[in-house]
């Protein structure tokens, strides 16, 4: 029986090789796209879920509050925190803390080395996260002071075949450090990135050198950065232990309320910083759940539509196959029998679509990776949850988009068709309408969408930054030592007699990344202790206001003729935060930073340190001629050649035992928005995917329309009928279908993607023209794709047609 079955569906199959082909293309390109995109999304959601204790363990976020008004938002809050919930809650298992640190140089055997990313922890690190250790104890490899693991990646970087365990590397030429371990490169799917760790203890003594009781940063409320993370014991409850925090910190502000009042902590599933957390002192930089989820509403809809053509042409082919039904009854066979069959159509036709999406799969998966700056291999042939997957789609595609043509098509009454015939019947009529709308709906939202995402990349792309940040070349800052602060004002003097060079400024940070000090209790000099603000802080040396073309608004810059050393610039922000709204009023105002008298030179508009999905925040531009920091060097001319090679030779004079790195600070700008690029150029990819989709099923509909209604074209061509009234004929009912999607999905899309701007700070309107262009888009290609039926259905030979009934 099976065996017939089969027979039957390949010579329908054969017999029908447009509807064939239509319906296969269609469910392959939506099977393809749909696999690539859960993919992606099973690799996004999969960070940190590695760990064997994921589910318990929580990193403690803070929050600052001035007065009641939240002012800060830190993904590593107080260093005390860790010790004092261990101490005070008994669903705190254990706990560990982590101080990243970014760009460190290091020295082996005379051999300099820039790393990226490492960070200090303490000694449970281990014992808290899944990770590795290679070699090493991992209970005692971060215990002791001047102690540290690396990388295997950095092993083989800095010591090549030789064991390095036991050897010495020293940090920024000060602190010597010996390797304890080696631990295999954290999995791509972290959020934690290093490529070494040194014990907590060696930072103390870093920063307390002297071991003073009053610099002892550990129990520190006052000192934020440390991101800590905790693990509760098996059953504990993380919501009842959140709710216990405010009280607790209330008690602590009992007994010194200096320290932590305006504090409060949260409690961070670790799974979910990766989607969900973009705060202060972030280990890295993290992806957007929002931007996840939309594409997997995407994935979804291409599907959806591939599906529905499987059904629309399947109902609409039911009048060409009404006897063979009725012949089939009249001779004894049983509905079950006729569904099977139509089953098995489904079945062959979607197993035909499962191995073609398969091959696209495999040669689309490099373009996807450029796309989304993933790293997806073909490794995911031997997951089991791949195969389920394409199981569970491939059974969902044959029972969804063949169930019901199966239990409509063998549901015909034998004697009215052999009969009568069937010309159509009013449910699949209706059917083909609502999916019709259903799919333009889908497409008309992807296509609003789509525009919205381009839009919002173009106005970020276009908006003045405050700043300029063209022509410059940013060398990264030379190791410290005691010459350092000589040598570099000696570069910066040589480097400005050199005509490829107009100006050379020192600063903490660069326009394009995040500012990482951030100092509270910053106040007017006579203003009480209470009042004290949160504000990020650049040191900068005299010519940085001007290297950058901040415009200032009140005030002056600062000047190296009058020997200055606590001065300050404010930003418009920072100034209004302080309590002038005009800025001139605050100019020669005293502050007190930490306990430095700084005066006020100088207010500067607002401008963009960062990309345009971050708001303008309060920043102060502290004057420190002896910064260490990175080097912006602006060109005189377009062409960098000669200023690289004349500040490349400068270097080796003057830093010879340093690493000679630099790079084009608008290109470092510019990978704030790489992330966004990257989601706009899928979702595009994606719309379009499903854009063709959707057309392939209007085209097999205008087929068939056409098809059926032969006889009436040759007849109306004999009485005069134009060819262009044809077309008109054949193609207006489904542009009405069209034009109702349009009126269906713009609300919808407008929430959608309303939804999705509230991500940025400066951000476009969703104006009518939008949804006027995404509905004139949908109108044309569907027209286009009916009118190629049409226009050839209108051109037949009227005798062929009227001979052919």
């Amino acid at each position: 029986m099976l065996t017939n079955y089969l027979k039957i569906a390949l010579r329908n199959i054969s017999r029908n090789k447009g509807f064939s082909f239509i319906n296969i293309a269609g469910l392959a390109m939506g099977m393809a796209a749909t696999l690539l995109i859960v993919q992606y999304v099973a690799f996004e959601r999969s960070y940190d879920r590695f760990h064997e204790k994921a589910d318990r363990i929580f990193r403690v976020t803070a929050e600052r509050y001035e007065r009641g008004v939240l002012s800060t938002e830190w993904a590593g809050g107080p260093f005390a925190v860790g010790n004092h919930l261990k101490s005070a809650f008994d669903e705190v298992d254990e706990y560990t803390k982590v101080y990243m640190r970014d760009k460190l140089l290091l020295e082996v055997n005379n051999r300099k080395y820039r790393v990226d990313k490492g960070a200090f922890a303490t000694p449970s690190f281990f014992s808290v996260f899944s990770y590795s250790l290679l070699t090493g104890d991992p209970r005692t490899a971060l215990a002791e002071p001047n102690t540290g693991v690396i990388s295997a990646s950095l092993a083989q970087r800095l010591f090549g075949t030789n064991n390095p365990v036991g050897q010495v590397i020293t940090i920024e030429r000060e602190f010597p450090i010996r390797v304890t371990g080696v631990y295999q490169d954290f999995p791509k799917n972290s959020h934690l990135a290093a490529d070494y760790l040194m014990s907590f203890s060696t930072f103390q003594r870093i920063v307390n050198p002297k071991n003073e009781p009053d610099k002892n940063f550990d129990n520190a409320w006052d000192w934020d950065g440390c991101l800590t993370y905790v693990v509760l014991k098996e059953g504990a409850n993380p919501a009842r232990l959140a709710a216990k925090l405010p009280a607790w910190l209330a008690t602590l502000d009992q007994r010194d309320p200096k320290t932590n009042s305006g504090l409060m902590l949260h409690l961070q599933a670790l799974p979910d910083i990766h989607l969900y957390s973009h705060l202060m002192f972030e280990a890295g930089a993290n992806g957007d759940g929002n931007s996840v989820y939309v594409l997997l509403c995407v994935a979804f809809f291409i599907i959806a539509i591939a599906w529905i053509n499987y059904i629309n042409l399947a109902t609409a082919r039911a009048v060409g196959r009404a006897r063979e039904v009725g012949v089939r009854k009249a001779i004894g066979s049983y509905r079950r029998q006729l569904i099977s069959q139509f089953l098995m159509e489904s079945a062959l036709l979607n197993f035909i679509a499962v191995v073609v999406a398969f091959g696209l799969i495999l040669l689309a998966l490099p373009l996807f990776n450029h796309f989304t700056d993933q790293e997806l291999t073909y490794s995911f042939v031997r997951s089991g949850r791949f195969w389920l997957g394409l199981g569970a789609m491939y059974t969902a595609g044959t029972l969804l988009s063949g169930g019901y043509p199966a239990f409509v098509l063998s549901g015909f009454n034998p004697v009215s068709v052999l009969k009568n015939g069937v010309s159509a019947f009013r449910e699949g009529v209706i059917l083909r309408k609502s999916l019709v709308v259903i799919q333009f709906s889908a497409s008309v939202f992807l296509l609003v969408g789509t525009i919205t995402v381009f839009r919002q990349l173009q106005f970020m792309r276009a908006q003045s930054l405050g700043i300029d940040i063209g022509q410059t070349l940013v060398l990264n800052r030379p190791m410290n030592d005691s010459t350092r602060i000589s040598q570099t004002r000696a570069f910066k003097d040589y480097l400005l007699r050199q005509s490829a060079i107009r100006q050379v400024a020192v600063s903490g940070s660069i326009p394009g990344e995040k500012v990482e000090f951030n100092a509270g209790g910053i106040r007017l000099e006579s203003a009480p202790q209470d009042e004290g603000k949160q504000y990020r802080v650049i040191g900068v040396d005299y010519d940085f206001v001007d290297a950058f073309g901040m415009k200032l608004i009140a005030g002056r810059n600062f000047d190296a003729g009058l020997g200055e050393k606590g001065a300050v610039v404010f930003n418009k922000t920072g100034i209004r935060q302080l309590g002038f709204s005009d800025p001139e009023k605050a100019l020669g105002k005293k502050i007190d930073f930490w306990g430095d008298i700084l005066t006020i030179v100088g207010v500067v508009d607002d401008f963009h340190q960062q990309s345009l999905r971050e708001a303008y925040e309060p920043l102060i531009l502290r004057l420190d001629p002896g910064v260490n920091g990175s080097i912006s060097i602006k060109l005189a001319d377009k062409d960098p050649t000669q200023a690289i090679a004349v500040a490349r030779d400068a270097w080796s004079r003057f830093f010879p035992t340093d690493p000679f790195e630099y790079s084009f600070l608008d290109e470092r700008y510019d990978k704030q928005y790489r992330a966004d690029e990257r989601f706009g150029q899928v979702f595009g990819f994606f719309t379009l995917m499903a854009l063709l989709v959707a057309c392939l099923g209007l085209l097999g509909l205008a087929t068939f329309t056409a098809q059926q209604r032969t006889k009436e074209i040759g007849v109306r061509k004999v009485l005069g009928a134009s060819v262009g009234s044809i077309i008109s004929l054949l193609s207006v009912d489904l542009l009405r279908l069209v034009l109702v999607a349009i009126v269906i999905a713009s609300p919808v899309a407008w929430y959608a993607m309303h939804q999705w701007l509230q991500g940025f700070a400066y951000k476009i309107d969703i104006e009518w023209w939008v949804f006027a262009v995404a509905g004139l888009l949908a109108l044309a290609i569907a027209f286009l794709t009916v009118s190629f039926q049409s226009l050839k259905a209108a051109l037949m030979n009227p005798v062929k047609s009227l001979r052919s009934e």
